[in-house]
């Protein structure tokens, strides 16, 4: 028996699915993004210099990230209202009585999802990735202009021996690196003897060269300026690049890489290792969505109550999505072993809504 339906039913119903989910995805992110927007605007205006040129670079930013976080519940409620659609004109009745079965109706549909989840990973690790981090930098500097570059970094916290950096921003690695917005606690036998705050700083041998540098002594609460300043210190330049890596600012194929160095390192991974996987688990989970919302089309009771089983289909996709998050957040801080935390929730899901499909239908 053949998986699909006729073409001319696979084409049909997955044009109606595809078309309904991108009519969600479109509304939710015109009606989130306004919201947001208004909360923001009066922040970046705020900044001298700003223009509604930057509101609409801030929006530019933030779009792919409601795309990322919107497209399984677009498609969740796409796969309601086109299978709701279909059972209240008695589509579903007729495909099943020319003999299609109810895993041969869903077929186009889990289809259309899994290219929706390929088109979804692309745009996450080719364009989300690189949006979250100029963004995240740019609300670092307080939507002030700042030069962004590739591999900036903002909020970076690094200890040599007793002296703790702080940076706002950091940009390139090895000698190339340079620290943007520094702070140095200057410390001996862990009590603080000087705070040291520059400008800019770059790695040279055995420490650090700041730039524009106010130097403020504990003990005599004197400050002093000097436009270049030698700091003596421990932390390499490696350590602001390798100390913190945030999966959201880093594509899937790089995040592997940096992975093997932190493990290479003798570093904690189990994070990295579950963010790793839920980059594809994530865009994948819009697979499940025809399954789950299937009950909006094949019901136990042939009761009528249309509406009651389009809101258990809604039940059941928020159900993943709580269940995913909860299990993320829990890969993050290693309670759970990373792979189970990414993969735990598809996988009880897809069991779930085999085994409703195959009770009431199949």
């Amino acid at each position: 028996m053949s998986m699909f339906p006729s073409r001319t039913i696979a084409l049909y119903t997955a044009r109606l699915f595809i078309v309904r989910s991108l009519a969600f995805l479109g509304g939710l992110i015109v009606v989130l993004e306004t919201l947001d927007v208004l909360g923001e605007s009066g922040r970046i205006l705020a900044v001298a210099g700003n223009t509604e040129a930057d509101i609409w670079q801030y929006v530019a930013l933030r779009v792919p990230q409601q795309i990322e976080l919107l497209l399984p519940f677009s498609v969740l409620l796409g796969t309601l209202i086109t299978l709701s659609t279909l059972n209240q004109n008695s589509e579903v009745t007729i495909f099943k009585a020319s003999g299609i079965s109810a895993h041969q109706i869903l077929a186009p549909l889990i289809v259309a999802a899994f290219g929706l989840a390929v088109v979804n990973f692309a745009i996450n690790e080719r364009i989300t990735t690189r949006a979250t981090a100029t963004l995240d930098v740019w609300q670092a500097n307080n939507y002030a202009p700042v030069k962004t570059a590739r591999g900036m970094v903002a909020e970076q916290w690094v200890r040599g021996g007793d002296d703790l950096f702080h940076a706002d921003t950091v940009i390139g690695r090895g000698d190339a690196t340079r620290l943007n917005g520094v702070v140095i606690y200057d410390r001996v036998g862990n009590k603080l003897t000087r705070i040291v705050s520059a400008a800019s700083a770059r790695p040279i041998p055995g420490g650090w060269e700041l730039s524009q540098a106010r130097s403020f002594d504990v003990a005599r609460g004197v400050e002093t300026r000097s436009a270049t300043l030698d700091f003596s210190s421990e932390v390499e330049p490696r350590q602001f690049t390798t100390t913190s890596i945030d999966p959201d600012h880093v594509p899937f194929w790089d995040l592997l890489g940096d992975i093997a160095q932190q493990r290479a390192a003798g570093k904690p991974v189990a994070a990295l290792v579950a963010a790793a996987n839920h980059k594809i688990s994530g865009p994948l989970s819009t697979v499940l969505m025809p399954l789950l919302g299937a009950v909006a089309a094949f019901g136990l009771a042939r009761s009528g109550k249309l509406f009651v089983r389009a809101v258990i289909g809604m039940l059941l996709g928020f159900a993943f999505f709580v269940a995913d998050n909860f299990m993320a957040a829990m890969g993050s801080f290693g309670t759970v072993p990373p792979v189970l935390a990414a993969w735990a929730p598809f996988l009880l899901f897809f069991l779930i809504g085999e085994t409703v499909l195959f009770r009431t239908e199949e």
